[in-house]
């Protein structure tokens, strides 16, 4: 009897999406399972054939050599077609049903080939001043760790690859999966411990590992603009895997040291400015230095407080992934006078007895005291 189209089995079009592949597998599986149908022949070859549909179309190249030269792409060492294997249950179709209701099962994909023992993941920390967080930079740091094998090339056997084979067991995979009903129950391969490979001949050099310990020395891009507590991640730089197996990534933590003269906001730079009581009163300019080395001009009016702040665009720091720049702030600190001189005293005494009379120089300091008159006139006192 000849076979029904494939896409015709699983009750979608030619140009289904994966997804939608995945759905309508998942619906009709569960409908036909002979678990939700004990003893019915028909739902159990349903079965069969809604399996061995999905697992021709899930591949990408199964699914266009379907398209173009039908059930012929997979006649001849197919096994009478790519579902075909013990029991007609072959191909992982129903595993992919465990898969998407479970998900990952221990610490992979579900199913998933390839070696085990992923590297561990590394964190250094670099300290920078200010400045090099501004301008960006490049830092080097010695990074004690583990690394392939180069006696082995990772595999951990004396020989290389070649002297590794699959375990029988678990056929690579380093899980072992055991149907329980409706149910799919997986557990590390006993076999080879989870590793996929047996190993008669283990290398001397690294004890079959596939790594062994070594320092090595990176080079880190510290980005302009980069801020305190930044982390840079180096994929693949972390400890290398378990014969073979993926290395893990290496985590930078930036510390950006404390600076005498700027302070940090975002990417704004603050600069505190003391100014004498007399300059403030009277007005002028200052120079002030730039977080990008350059020095600028500050224009003070007269009668400047302090906490006053002066605004110059475009010279903060760079914001990450962006064009734009921050601004920098010259604060204003008014400094008091200390160690007169008793001709500086003399001068303050006469220009204090002038100010008291004229009532207008210092406005908020009378605005104040105006204010501490009525409170009290309103208490009775």
């Amino acid at each position: 009897m000849s076979k029904r189209d494939y896409y015709e089995v699983l009750e979608v079009g030619r140009d289904a999406t994966d997804d939608q592949l995945k759905k309508a597998f998942r619906k009709l599986a569960m409908k036909y399972h002979p678990d939700r149908n004990p003893g019915d022949a028909s739902a159990e070859a349903r079965f069969k054939e809604v399996n061995e549909a999905y697992d021709a179309l899930k591949d990408a190249e199964k699914r266009a050599a379907y398209d173009r030269f039908g059930h012929a792409a997979f006649e001849g060492g197919m096994g009478g077609g790519p579902g075909a294997g013990a029991g007609g249950f072959g191909g992982g179709g129903f595993e992919d049903i465990f898969e998407e209701m479970f998900g990952r099962f221990g610490g992979r994909a579900g199913g998933g080939r390839g070696p085990s023992g992923r590297g561990a993941d590394l964190r250094q920390e670099i300290a920078i001043t200010l400045e090099e967080a501004f301008a960006g930079t490049k830092k080097t740091v010695r990074v004690p760790s583990s690394v392939q094998c180069d006696a082995c090339t990772g595999t951990g056997a004396e020989g290389g690859k070649a002297n590794v084979q699959n375990c029988t067991a678990c056929r690579g995979t380093g899980k072992i999966r055991a149907q329980q009903g409706f149910f799919l129950v997986e557990r590390t391969c006993p076999t080879c411990g989870g590793s996929g490979s047996i190993i008669k001949n283990p290398c001397k050099v690294c004890a079959g590992a596939g790594r062994v310990h070594r320092d090595r020395t990176l080079n880190v891009t510290i980005p302009p603009g980069v801020e305190d507590g930044t982390r840079i991640r180096l994929s693949g730089e972390g400890e290398a895997g378990l014969r073979g197996a993926p290395a893990g990534d290496l985590y930078v933590d930036v510390a950006v040291r404390p600076h005498p003269i700027f302070q940090r906001e975002g990417p704004n730079v603050l600069v505190r400015v003391p100014l004498r009581m007399t300059q403030a009163a009277l007005g002028g300019a200052v120079e002030v230095p730039a977080i990008d080395g350059t020095r600028a001009s500050v224009k003070i009016p007269p009668g400047t407080q302090t906490g006053d702040n002066f605004r110059m665009r475009g010279k903060g720091f760079s914001v990450l992934r962006s064009a734009a720049r921050g601004d920098m702030y010259v604060q204003v600190v008014v400094e008091t006078p200390q160690n007169l001189s008793a001709r500086q005293r003399e001068l303050l005494e006469a220009f204090e007895a002038e100010a008291a009379q004229a009532g207008n120089s210092s406005p908020q300091s009378e605005g104040f005291f105006a204010k501490v008159k009525d409170f009290f006139e309103g208490l009775g006192r």
